[in-house]
């Protein structure tokens, strides 16, 4: 392995369509040898009869609330309303509105018109906004759900359930690709261990990546192999949660984007063929992917308490504070310090109480004064 390329040697799949250019070039340029099999292609709705009639419905009664999911799909509604000389009428008509963004990058497509948001989610998912809105009245209160490329009917439901009236915007649609042959033969790459990573951007395409997979007859070699030689790397918490169904466990970067997804992978490929070594207090800690072994004996972890630990050593001795611990944390668990206290507790009690020090008021670090 080369400190220039420290991917040299691994081959990666890739599943994404939209900027997967981009996300093959980070990959390439630090040495990986990339395998292209696009899981899914978009499509935009310009042409779509039922988003002309949802603008104009909402042009006709102005919404209360509108969430906006994606940034492509806000720009996309507004460029397809531009098209159809409706434009203006429909940033008009969101201009005293409620409007709920996912992430920064809703967040621009909404100022990019001349709007402003009243709310984003820290974490970037529908899941912040559903507990956002859950305990106010939403009775008779129209809300616009501007949908992202796949079906949003369990949120709608939500807000229904709520008294809310939903109107769902979809400014593109995601399908499985017409050419599924790359797909098939990175199934294949995978079930035979001929792959070191496959990355996923959208929770659609691991659905299917593993129908494909079945389709093959090769389910569980695939189930097998990310569970063992192959990484799954996921862009962020929502892709990562389609794999729970499986019980794979996955690497994702803290921010959700390209770069940090990158960046990720090359942290974890090696470290997972190589393991990362580090002094403990005079002990020897192992991390190898999701295997950990302190002084040649294996020890078991949670995921939590695997994640935590992770966070620790990525950079040995350094202080990591609770809330950036939280951040950590695999989807599903507990959003509270507490939370973090308790995968602490069990880490200790998994590799030994002096090996994770207590800084008061600052949060926690493992036992070495420097990186070995």
């Amino acid at each position: 392995m080369s400190h220039d390329q420290p991917l040299a040697g691994y081959r990666i799949g890739i599943t994404s369509s939209r900027r997967s250019d981009e996300l093959a070039s980070l990959l390439q340029r630090q040495g990986a040898v990339v395998e292209s099999a696009p899981a899914l292609m978009t499509l935009s709705c310009a042409q779509d009869v039922l988003l002309r009639d949802a603008t104009r419905a909402c042009i006709k009664r102005p919404p209360d609330l509108l969430i906006a999911n994606t940034g492509v799909g806000m720009q996309g509604w507004f460029e397809a309303a531009t098209q159809w000389g409706l434009g203006a009428k429909l940033v008009e008509s969101l201009v005293d509105c409620e409007i709920l963004a996912r992430g920064p990058k809703a967040v621009g497509a909404v100022r990019g018109a001349g709007l402003r948001e009243s709310w984003v989610s820290v974490n970037e998912n529908l899941d912040d906004i559903l507990v956002h809105l859950r305990g106010r009245d939403l009775t008779a209160k129209r809300i616009v759900l501007q949908q992202h490329g796949t079906s949003s009917a369990a949120v709608v439901a939500a807000f229904e359930r709520q008294g809310a009236e939903v109107t769902v915007v979809a400014a593109y649609r995601c399908l499985p690709a017409a050419d599924q042959a790359p797909m098939f033969r990175l199934v294949d790459l995978v079930a035979e261990r001929e792959v070191d990573a496959v990355v996923f951007t959208v929770a659609a395409a691991v659905k299917v990546f593993m129908d494909v997979a079945a389709a093959a007859g090769r389910k569980q070699e695939v189930m097998d192999a990310f569970r063992g030689h192959v990484i799954a790397a996921c862009v962020g918490p929502v892709t990562a949660e389609a794999f729970g169904h499986w019980g794979i466990p996955v690497i994702q970067p803290v921010r959700a984007r390209l770069g940090a997804l990158a960046r990720e992978i090359v942290q974890q490929l090696p470290a997972r063929r190589h393991g990362t070594r580090i002094n403990v207090g005079g002990r020897q800690l192992v991390l190898s992917g999701t295997d950990v072994a302190l002084d040649g004996v294996a020890v078991r972890l949670t995921p939590a308490t695997h994640a935590v630990l992770k966070a620790l050593a990525r950079e040995p001795g350094r202080i990591i504070s609770r809330r950036d611990l939280l951040s950590e944390l695999p989807s599903g668990y507990a959003a509270s310090e507490h939370a973090v206290e308790a995968a602490v507790a069990r880490l200790r009690t998994a590799v030994g109480a002096d090996l994770v020090r207590t800084v008061v008021k600052r949060g926690y670090r493992l036992a070495v004064q420097r990186p070995a």
